[in-house]
Protein backbone atom coordinates (compact mmCIF):
# COMPACT_ATOMS: atom_id res chain seq x y z
CA UNK A 1 0.00 0.00 0.00
CA UNK A 2 2.79 2.36 1.31
CA UNK A 3 4.58 1.58 -2.70
CA UNK A 4 1.83 2.04 -4.33
CA UNK A 5 0.57 5.88 -2.52
CA UNK A 6 4.56 7.19 -3.23
CA UNK A 7 4.08 5.80 -6.97
CA UNK A 8 0.27 8.21 -7.48
CA UNK A 9 2.39 11.14 -5.69
CA UNK A 10 5.63 10.77 -7.54
CA UNK A 11 3.69 10.87 -10.82
CA UNK A 12 2.12 13.15 -10.02
CA UNK A 13 4.64 15.58 -9.34
CA UNK A 14 6.73 14.62 -12.03
CA UNK A 15 3.58 14.92 -14.36
CA UNK A 16 3.62 18.71 -13.58
CA UNK A 17 6.77 19.78 -13.02
CA UNK A 18 7.78 18.37 -16.23
CA UNK A 19 4.78 20.27 -17.85
CA UNK A 20 5.98 23.30 -16.27
CA UNK A 21 9.41 23.33 -19.07
CA UNK A 22 6.50 22.55 -21.76
CA UNK A 23 4.19 24.31 -21.25
CA UNK A 24 4.48 27.18 -23.85
CA UNK A 25 1.14 29.26 -22.40
CA UNK A 26 2.22 29.49 -19.57
CA UNK A 27 -1.17 29.02 -17.50
CA UNK A 28 -0.08 25.95 -15.47
CA UNK A 29 2.52 28.48 -14.08
CA UNK A 30 -0.44 30.25 -11.89
CA UNK A 31 -0.89 27.10 -10.23
CA UNK A 32 1.89 24.69 -9.92
CA UNK A 33 4.53 27.29 -10.45
CA UNK A 34 5.20 26.28 -6.09
CA UNK A 35 6.71 22.75 -7.21
CA UNK A 36 9.68 24.38 -8.93
CA UNK A 37 10.18 26.33 -5.82
CA UNK A 38 10.22 23.76 -3.18
CA UNK A 39 13.05 21.29 -4.99
CA UNK A 40 15.87 21.41 -2.53
CA UNK A 41 19.05 23.64 -4.01
CA UNK A 42 16.94 26.26 -6.04
CA UNK A 43 15.16 26.76 -2.11
CA UNK A 44 18.63 27.04 -0.65
CA UNK A 45 19.92 29.76 -2.97
CA UNK A 46 16.88 31.45 -2.58
CA UNK A 47 17.41 31.52 1.16
CA UNK A 48 14.01 30.30 1.74
CA UNK A 49 13.82 29.11 4.61
CA UNK A 50 10.36 27.48 5.48
CA UNK A 51 11.09 25.75 2.37
CA UNK A 52 14.24 24.33 3.79
CA UNK A 53 13.31 23.62 6.89
CA UNK A 54 10.01 21.55 6.00
CA UNK A 55 12.13 19.60 3.99
CA UNK A 56 14.69 18.94 6.28
CA UNK A 57 11.80 17.80 8.64
CA UNK A 58 10.31 15.82 6.01
CA UNK A 59 13.75 13.84 5.41
CA UNK A 60 14.42 13.63 9.28
CA UNK A 61 10.72 11.82 10.08
CA UNK A 62 10.20 9.74 6.58
CA UNK A 63 13.80 9.35 5.00
CA UNK A 64 14.56 10.31 1.87
CA UNK A 65 11.03 10.51 0.53
CA UNK A 66 12.31 14.11 -1.52
CA UNK A 67 14.50 11.63 -3.57
CA UNK A 68 11.78 9.65 -4.59
CA UNK A 69 8.63 11.34 -4.83
CA UNK A 70 9.50 14.86 -5.39
CA UNK A 71 12.56 15.45 -6.98
CA UNK A 72 11.95 14.95 -11.12
CA UNK A 73 15.45 13.71 -12.23
CA UNK A 74 14.96 10.89 -8.83
CA UNK A 75 11.87 9.82 -10.04
CA UNK A 76 12.81 9.93 -13.77
CA UNK A 77 15.28 7.33 -12.83
CA UNK A 78 12.84 5.16 -11.46
CA UNK A 79 10.69 5.12 -14.69
CA UNK A 80 13.80 4.37 -16.64
CA UNK A 81 14.83 1.56 -14.16
CA UNK A 82 11.36 0.50 -14.63
CA UNK A 83 11.99 0.13 -18.38
CA UNK A 84 15.16 -1.54 -18.55
CA UNK A 85 14.37 -4.07 -16.13
CA UNK A 86 10.58 -4.75 -17.25
CA UNK A 87 9.95 -8.89 -17.31
CA UNK A 88 13.38 -9.26 -14.91
CA UNK A 89 13.31 -10.76 -11.68
CA UNK A 90 15.11 -9.66 -8.52
CA UNK A 91 17.47 -7.93 -11.29
CA UNK A 92 19.58 -5.94 -8.20
CA UNK A 93 21.55 -7.02 -5.63
CA UNK A 94 23.62 -5.12 -2.49
CA UNK A 95 26.89 -2.82 -3.34
CA UNK A 96 29.08 -1.36 -0.66
CA UNK A 97 28.90 2.74 -0.67
CA UNK A 98 31.32 4.50 -2.46
CA UNK A 99 31.19 7.32 0.27
CA UNK A 100 34.29 8.94 -0.92
CA UNK A 101 33.05 9.37 -4.74
CA UNK A 102 29.64 11.09 -3.04
CA UNK A 103 31.34 13.66 -0.04
CA UNK A 104 33.99 13.81 -3.11
CA UNK A 105 31.27 15.55 -5.25
CA UNK A 106 29.65 17.09 -2.54
CA UNK A 107 32.52 18.68 -1.36
CA UNK A 108 33.66 19.77 -5.00
CA UNK A 109 30.26 21.17 -5.69
CA UNK A 110 30.22 23.41 -2.47
CA UNK A 111 33.82 24.61 -3.09
CA UNK A 112 32.54 25.28 -6.78
CA UNK A 113 29.53 27.43 -5.31
CA UNK A 114 31.63 29.51 -2.49
CA UNK A 115 34.03 30.09 -5.41
CA UNK A 116 31.70 31.63 -7.81
CA UNK A 117 31.85 28.58 -10.21
CA UNK A 118 27.76 27.87 -9.93
CA UNK A 119 27.78 27.10 -14.20
CA UNK A 120 30.16 24.28 -13.28
CA UNK A 121 28.95 23.14 -9.97
CA UNK A 122 25.07 22.88 -11.63
CA UNK A 123 26.10 20.27 -14.07
CA UNK A 124 25.48 17.88 -11.41
CA UNK A 125 22.57 19.30 -9.58
CA UNK A 126 19.49 17.47 -9.80
CA UNK A 127 17.06 20.01 -10.34
CA UNK A 128 19.00 21.74 -13.15
CA UNK A 129 19.97 19.09 -14.45
CA UNK A 130 16.18 18.03 -15.37
CA UNK A 131 15.05 21.19 -16.16
CA UNK A 132 17.74 21.16 -19.14
CA UNK A 133 16.94 18.02 -20.27
CA UNK A 134 13.11 18.87 -20.04
CA UNK A 135 14.03 22.72 -21.41
CA UNK A 136 16.47 21.15 -24.42
CA UNK A 137 14.77 17.22 -25.32
CA UNK A 138 11.63 16.88 -24.31
CA UNK A 139 10.03 20.91 -25.43
CA UNK A 140 10.90 20.65 -28.82
CA UNK A 141 9.23 16.75 -29.41
CA UNK A 142 6.40 18.59 -27.58
CA UNK A 143 5.98 21.48 -29.25
CA UNK A 144 6.34 19.77 -32.75
CA UNK A 145 3.54 17.55 -31.56
CA UNK A 146 1.43 20.60 -30.89
CA UNK A 147 2.16 22.06 -34.10
CA UNK A 148 0.82 18.96 -35.53
CA UNK A 149 -2.34 18.89 -33.78
CA UNK A 150 -2.59 22.66 -34.82
CA UNK A 151 -2.33 21.60 -38.23
CA UNK A 152 -5.07 19.38 -38.47
CA UNK A 153 -7.30 21.22 -35.99
CA UNK A 154 -6.69 24.49 -38.22
CA UNK A 155 -8.02 22.56 -41.53
CA UNK A 156 -10.92 21.57 -39.32
CA UNK A 157 -11.83 24.86 -38.58
CA UNK A 158 -11.11 24.53 -34.77
CA UNK A 159 -8.54 26.77 -32.78
CA UNK A 160 -8.34 24.01 -29.64
CA UNK A 161 -4.52 24.29 -30.79
CA UNK A 162 -2.41 26.80 -32.35
CA UNK A 163 1.06 26.68 -33.54
CA UNK A 164 4.17 28.22 -31.62
CA UNK A 165 7.77 28.35 -32.51
CA UNK A 166 10.13 24.87 -31.88
CA UNK A 167 12.91 26.44 -30.35
CA UNK A 168 16.03 24.22 -29.62
CA UNK A 169 19.05 25.79 -27.36
CA UNK A 170 22.57 26.57 -28.21
CA UNK A 171 24.83 23.37 -29.47
CA UNK A 172 26.28 23.76 -25.97
CA UNK A 173 23.69 23.46 -24.01
CA UNK A 174 21.83 20.59 -26.01
CA UNK A 175 24.80 18.64 -25.42
CA UNK A 176 24.96 18.75 -21.96
CA UNK A 177 21.38 18.07 -21.72
CA UNK A 178 21.92 15.11 -24.10
CA UNK A 179 25.38 14.06 -22.08
CA UNK A 180 23.59 14.49 -19.01
CA UNK A 181 20.38 12.74 -20.06
CA UNK A 182 22.60 9.46 -21.84
CA UNK A 183 24.42 9.21 -18.17
CA UNK A 184 21.67 8.88 -16.21
CA UNK A 185 19.74 6.91 -17.89
CA UNK A 186 22.51 4.31 -18.70
CA UNK A 187 22.81 4.04 -14.82
CA UNK A 188 19.48 3.93 -13.93
CA UNK A 189 18.93 1.44 -16.69
CA UNK A 190 21.47 -0.76 -15.54
CA UNK A 191 21.68 -0.07 -11.49
CA UNK A 192 18.72 2.03 -10.64
CA UNK A 193 19.73 4.90 -8.50
CA UNK A 194 23.38 5.19 -9.15
CA UNK A 195 23.10 8.54 -9.60
CA UNK A 196 21.49 9.97 -6.87
CA UNK A 197 23.73 7.31 -4.54
CA UNK A 198 26.91 8.47 -5.85
CA UNK A 199 26.93 11.64 -7.98
CA UNK A 200 24.14 13.61 -6.76
CA UNK A 201 25.33 16.32 -3.86
CA UNK A 202 21.80 16.87 -3.50
CA UNK A 203 21.07 12.97 -2.81
CA UNK A 204 23.99 13.24 -0.32
CA UNK A 205 23.39 15.80 2.27
CA UNK A 206 19.55 14.46 2.62
CA UNK A 207 21.14 10.82 2.83
CA UNK A 208 23.32 12.05 5.81
CA UNK A 209 20.17 13.43 7.48
CA UNK A 210 18.10 10.37 6.54
CA UNK A 211 20.15 8.54 8.96
CA UNK A 212 18.23 10.26 11.60
CA UNK A 213 15.05 9.61 10.33
CA UNK A 214 12.28 8.85 12.85
CA UNK A 215 10.62 6.19 10.51
CA UNK A 216 12.61 3.52 8.26
CA UNK A 217 12.63 -0.08 6.61
CA UNK A 218 13.37 -2.04 9.18
CA UNK A 219 14.45 -5.71 9.35
CA UNK A 220 12.54 -8.12 11.49
CA UNK A 221 15.64 -10.74 12.07
CA UNK A 222 13.20 -13.02 13.39
CA UNK A 223 10.69 -13.10 10.89
CA UNK A 224 14.14 -12.94 7.70
CA UNK A 225 15.10 -15.81 6.37
CA UNK A 226 17.76 -14.88 4.27
CA UNK A 227 16.11 -15.05 0.75
CA UNK A 228 17.52 -11.75 -0.29
CA UNK A 229 14.88 -11.02 -2.09
CA UNK A 230 14.78 -7.22 -0.54
CA UNK A 231 18.29 -6.91 -1.83
CA UNK A 232 17.60 -8.55 -4.98
CA UNK A 233 15.02 -5.66 -5.33
CA UNK A 234 16.21 -2.30 -4.16
CA UNK A 235 17.18 0.13 -6.84
CA UNK A 236 19.63 1.42 -4.30
CA UNK A 237 21.91 -1.52 -3.53
CA UNK A 238 21.35 -0.24 -0.01
CA UNK A 239 20.26 -3.89 1.85
CA UNK A 240 23.15 -6.23 3.06
CA UNK A 241 21.18 -9.18 4.22
CA UNK A 242 23.58 -11.41 5.95
CA UNK A 243 24.47 -8.87 7.97
CA UNK A 244 20.34 -7.77 8.29
CA UNK A 245 21.84 -4.00 7.76
CA UNK A 246 20.34 -1.36 5.54
CA UNK A 247 21.85 2.06 4.38
CA UNK A 248 19.57 4.31 5.41
CA UNK A 249 21.98 6.93 3.64
CA UNK A 250 21.18 5.50 0.27
CA UNK A 251 17.71 4.63 1.14
CA UNK A 252 15.26 6.42 -0.49
CA UNK A 253 12.13 5.23 0.83
CA UNK A 254 10.89 3.50 -2.36
CA UNK A 255 9.12 0.92 -0.39
CA UNK A 256 10.03 -2.14 -3.17
CA UNK A 257 11.38 -4.08 0.34
CA UNK A 258 8.33 -4.32 1.92
CA UNK A 259 5.99 -5.15 -0.77
CA UNK A 260 8.84 -8.19 -2.11
CA UNK A 261 9.38 -9.46 0.94
CA UNK A 262 7.87 -13.29 1.39
CA UNK A 263 7.56 -13.33 5.07
CA UNK A 264 6.56 -9.55 5.70
CA UNK A 265 10.00 -9.66 7.45
CA UNK A 266 10.65 -5.62 6.73
CA UNK A 267 8.55 -3.09 8.22
CA UNK A 268 8.16 1.05 7.49
CA UNK A 269 8.69 1.89 11.73
CA UNK A 270 10.34 4.29 14.18
CA UNK A 271 13.80 3.04 15.10
CA UNK A 272 16.62 4.68 16.15
CA UNK A 273 19.45 5.16 13.57
CA UNK A 274 21.96 2.24 13.32
CA UNK A 275 25.06 2.52 11.62
CA UNK A 276 25.78 0.55 8.32
CA UNK A 277 27.18 -2.51 8.40
CA UNK A 278 30.57 -3.16 6.71
CA UNK A 279 30.65 -4.43 3.28
CA UNK A 280 31.04 -7.62 2.78
CA UNK A 281 32.27 -8.89 -1.10
CA UNK A 282 29.40 -10.37 -2.77
CA UNK A 283 29.54 -13.81 -3.12
CA UNK A 284 27.53 -14.10 -6.18
CA UNK A 285 27.21 -12.61 -9.65
CA UNK A 286 24.22 -11.44 -11.37
CA UNK A 287 24.42 -12.59 -14.45
CA UNK A 288 21.14 -10.97 -15.79
CA UNK A 289 22.71 -7.41 -14.85
CA UNK A 290 25.37 -7.95 -17.58
CA UNK A 291 22.35 -8.75 -20.22
CA UNK A 292 20.49 -5.76 -21.10
CA UNK A 293 19.65 -3.58 -24.01
CA UNK A 294 19.89 0.04 -24.24
CA UNK A 295 18.02 2.46 -26.39
CA UNK A 296 19.06 6.06 -26.09
CA UNK A 297 17.54 7.57 -29.43
CA UNK A 298 18.06 11.57 -29.41
CA UNK A 299 15.40 13.34 -31.78
CA UNK A 300 16.37 16.83 -32.49
CA UNK A 301 13.77 18.49 -34.76
CA UNK A 302 15.51 21.24 -36.58
CA UNK A 303 13.70 24.41 -35.64
CA UNK A 304 11.87 25.94 -38.59
CA UNK A 305 9.57 28.58 -38.66
CA UNK A 306 6.09 28.66 -40.11
CA UNK A 307 5.87 30.33 -42.87
CA UNK A 308 9.37 32.05 -42.61
CA UNK A 309 10.65 34.34 -45.54
CA UNK A 310 14.09 34.07 -46.63
CA UNK A 311 13.36 36.38 -50.05
CA UNK A 312 11.50 39.03 -51.32
CA UNK A 313 9.39 38.13 -54.00
CA UNK A 314 12.44 36.18 -54.55
CA UNK A 315 14.89 38.83 -55.53
CA UNK A 316 16.44 40.31 -52.26
CA UNK A 317 17.60 37.83 -50.16
CA UNK A 318 16.92 38.85 -46.52
CA UNK A 319 20.05 37.60 -44.05
CA UNK A 320 19.28 36.55 -40.89
CA UNK A 321 19.93 38.85 -37.55
CA UNK A 322 23.25 38.51 -35.92
CA UNK A 323 23.67 39.04 -32.27
CA UNK A 324 26.20 41.70 -31.49
CA UNK A 325 29.53 41.73 -28.74
CA UNK A 326 28.22 42.68 -25.66
CA UNK A 327 30.46 44.04 -23.51
CA UNK A 328 28.17 42.61 -20.56
CA UNK A 329 25.26 40.06 -20.84
CA UNK A 330 22.06 41.22 -20.50
CA UNK A 331 20.10 39.82 -17.90
CA UNK A 332 16.69 40.19 -17.28
CA UNK A 333 14.41 42.59 -15.14
CA UNK A 334 14.30 40.86 -12.00
CA UNK A 335 17.67 39.39 -11.74
CA UNK A 336 19.13 43.23 -10.36
CA UNK A 337 22.81 42.33 -11.31
CA UNK A 338 24.97 39.32 -13.43
CA UNK A 339 26.54 39.14 -9.87
CA UNK A 340 23.29 38.32 -8.35
CA UNK A 341 22.73 35.78 -11.43
CA UNK A 342 25.13 34.35 -11.40
CA UNK A 343 25.32 33.59 -7.61
CA UNK A 344 21.68 32.38 -7.33
CA UNK A 345 20.94 30.63 -10.81
CA UNK A 346 20.94 27.14 -11.49
CA UNK A 347 20.37 27.08 -15.00
CA UNK A 348 17.27 25.11 -14.99
CA UNK A 349 15.91 27.07 -17.66
CA UNK A 350 12.63 27.69 -16.53
CA UNK A 351 12.84 31.10 -17.24
CA UNK A 352 13.64 30.23 -20.74
CA UNK A 353 10.97 27.58 -20.99
CA UNK A 354 7.98 30.72 -20.46
CA UNK A 355 9.74 33.53 -21.98
CA UNK A 356 6.86 34.46 -24.80
CA UNK A 357 9.46 36.23 -27.20
CA UNK A 358 11.81 33.98 -26.66
CA UNK A 359 14.47 36.45 -25.84
CA UNK A 360 16.14 34.77 -22.90
CA UNK A 361 18.38 32.03 -24.05
CA UNK A 362 21.01 29.92 -22.52
CA UNK A 363 24.24 31.31 -22.33
CA UNK A 364 27.55 29.94 -24.15
CA UNK A 365 29.92 31.47 -22.72
CA UNK A 366 32.07 29.82 -20.56
CA UNK A 367 31.21 31.81 -17.69
CA UNK A 368 27.95 32.20 -17.53
CA UNK A 369 27.00 28.50 -19.07
CA UNK A 370 23.42 27.36 -19.34
CA UNK A 371 22.31 30.42 -17.64
CA UNK A 372 19.68 32.61 -19.01
CA UNK A 373 21.15 36.10 -20.99
CA UNK A 374 19.25 37.66 -23.27
CA UNK A 375 19.34 38.31 -26.99
CA UNK A 376 17.15 40.53 -29.28
CA UNK A 377 17.43 38.90 -32.48
CA UNK A 378 14.11 37.47 -32.57
CA UNK A 379 11.90 39.18 -30.13
CA UNK A 380 12.45 41.65 -27.61
CA UNK A 381 11.87 41.91 -24.00
CA UNK A 382 8.21 43.74 -23.81
CA UNK A 383 7.18 46.09 -20.97
CA UNK A 384 4.13 44.08 -20.14
CA UNK A 385 6.00 40.72 -19.24
CA UNK A 386 7.15 40.09 -15.93
CA UNK A 387 7.19 35.92 -16.45
CA UNK A 388 10.55 35.12 -15.63
CA UNK A 389 10.57 36.68 -12.30
CA UNK A 390 7.53 34.95 -11.92
CA UNK A 391 8.55 31.42 -12.04
CA UNK A 392 12.14 31.26 -10.95
CA UNK A 393 12.97 29.20 -7.97
CA UNK A 394 16.66 29.85 -6.47
CA UNK A 395 15.80 33.61 -6.25
CA UNK A 396 18.03 34.96 -9.48
CA UNK A 397 15.16 36.65 -10.70
CA UNK A 398 12.86 38.27 -8.09
CA UNK A 399 9.63 38.83 -8.63
CA UNK A 400 8.80 42.47 -9.79
CA UNK A 401 5.62 43.69 -10.94
CA UNK A 402 4.84 45.12 -14.87
CA UNK A 403 5.20 48.49 -12.96
CA UNK A 404 8.47 48.07 -11.28
CA UNK A 405 9.53 46.29 -14.16
CA UNK A 406 8.95 49.66 -16.53
CA UNK A 407 11.19 51.51 -14.19
CA UNK A 408 14.06 49.06 -14.12
CA UNK A 409 17.16 49.95 -16.57
CA UNK A 410 18.69 46.45 -17.73
CA UNK A 411 21.26 48.24 -19.92
CA UNK A 412 20.99 51.27 -22.81
CA UNK A 413 20.92 51.35 -26.33
CA UNK A 414 23.75 52.31 -28.44
CA UNK A 415 24.13 53.64 -32.00
CA UNK A 416 26.17 52.20 -34.68
CA UNK A 417 26.94 55.17 -37.74
CA UNK A 418 28.40 52.28 -40.07
CA UNK A 419 25.26 50.02 -39.80
CA UNK A 420 22.35 52.70 -40.48
CA UNK A 421 21.00 52.64 -43.76
CA UNK A 422 20.26 56.57 -43.10
CA UNK A 423 23.93 56.67 -43.41
CA UNK A 424 24.76 53.90 -45.38
CA UNK A 425 21.78 54.31 -48.04
CA UNK A 426 21.08 57.54 -48.03
CA UNK A 427 17.12 56.39 -46.54
CA UNK A 428 15.34 57.89 -44.38
CA UNK A 429 14.16 55.09 -41.65
CA UNK A 430 13.22 55.96 -38.19
CA UNK A 431 12.28 52.73 -37.09
CA UNK A 432 13.81 52.51 -33.46
CA UNK A 433 12.64 55.95 -32.75
CA UNK A 434 8.76 54.77 -33.78
CA UNK A 435 8.78 51.76 -31.64
CA UNK A 436 10.75 52.71 -28.21
CA UNK A 437 8.13 52.16 -25.27
CA UNK A 438 9.50 54.54 -23.22
CA UNK A 439 10.25 57.65 -25.91
CA UNK A 440 14.15 57.12 -24.88
CA UNK A 441 15.11 57.47 -28.87
CA UNK A 442 14.45 60.74 -30.72
CA UNK A 443 15.54 61.69 -34.17
CA UNK A 444 17.71 64.20 -34.80
CA UNK A 445 19.69 65.71 -38.06
CA UNK A 446 22.68 63.34 -39.22
CA UNK A 447 24.21 67.31 -39.93
CA UNK A 448 23.95 69.53 -37.33
CA UNK A 449 24.19 72.57 -39.47
CA UNK A 450 21.61 71.02 -42.13
CA UNK A 451 18.12 70.59 -40.62
CA UNK A 452 17.11 69.28 -43.57
CA UNK A 453 19.56 66.54 -43.65
CA UNK A 454 18.70 62.90 -42.83
CA UNK A 455 17.35 62.21 -39.14
CA UNK A 456 19.69 59.91 -37.32
CA UNK A 457 18.49 58.40 -33.50
CA UNK A 458 19.59 59.86 -30.18
CA UNK A 459 19.13 57.96 -27.21
CA UNK A 460 18.73 59.39 -23.89
CA UNK A 461 20.25 57.23 -21.38
CA UNK A 462 18.33 58.13 -18.70
CA UNK A 463 15.04 56.95 -19.94
CA UNK A 464 16.04 53.73 -21.85
CA UNK A 465 15.13 50.67 -19.48
CA UNK A 466 16.83 48.15 -22.72
CA UNK A 467 14.04 46.56 -23.86
CA UNK A 468 15.75 46.00 -27.05
CA UNK A 469 12.36 46.67 -29.17
CA UNK A 470 14.93 49.08 -31.34
CA UNK A 471 17.40 46.33 -31.98
CA UNK A 472 15.30 43.87 -32.82
CA UNK A 473 13.14 45.99 -35.24
CA UNK A 474 15.93 47.84 -36.97
CA UNK A 475 16.04 46.82 -40.84
CA UNK A 476 19.71 46.66 -40.91
CA UNK A 477 21.37 43.08 -41.03
CA UNK A 478 23.03 40.89 -40.49
CA UNK A 479 24.20 43.59 -37.02
CA UNK A 480 21.29 45.96 -36.32
CA UNK A 481 21.99 50.21 -36.05
CA UNK A 482 21.62 50.20 -32.59
CA UNK A 483 22.01 47.67 -30.19
CA UNK A 484 21.60 47.20 -25.91
CA UNK A 485 24.38 47.70 -23.61
CA UNK A 486 24.15 45.60 -20.46
CA UNK A 487 25.00 46.89 -17.19
CA UNK A 488 26.57 44.70 -14.67
CA UNK A 489 24.38 46.05 -11.43
CA UNK A 490 20.61 47.09 -13.56
CA UNK A 491 19.44 50.70 -12.40
CA UNK A 492 16.04 52.19 -11.80
CA UNK A 493 14.32 55.43 -13.13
Amino acid sequence: MLRKLRIIAATIFFALITLLFLDFTGTLHAWFGWLAKIQFLPAVLAMNVVVVVLLVALTLLFGRVYCSVICPLGVMQDVIAWMGKRGKKNPYSYSAAKSYLRYGVLALFVVAMVAGLSSIAILVAPYSAFGRIAQNLFAPIYAWGNNVLAFFAERAESYAFYSTDVVIGSIGTFAVAAVTFIIVAVLAWRNGRTYCNTICPVGTVLGALSRFSLLKPVIDTEKCINCNICAKNCKAACIDIPNHAIDYSRCVTCMNCIEKCPKSAISYTRRSAVKPAEAKPAAETNAARRNFIIGAGLVAAEAVRAQEMRGDGGYAVILDKQAPDRENPLTPPGSKSIRNLTTHCTGCQLCVSVCPTKVLRPSADLKYFMQPTMSYENGYCRPECNKCSQVCPAGAIKPITVAEKSSIQIGHAVWVKKNCIVVADDVDCGNCERHCPTKAITMVPLDPANPKSRLIPTVNDALCIGCGACENLCPSRPFSAIYVKGYQSHLRN
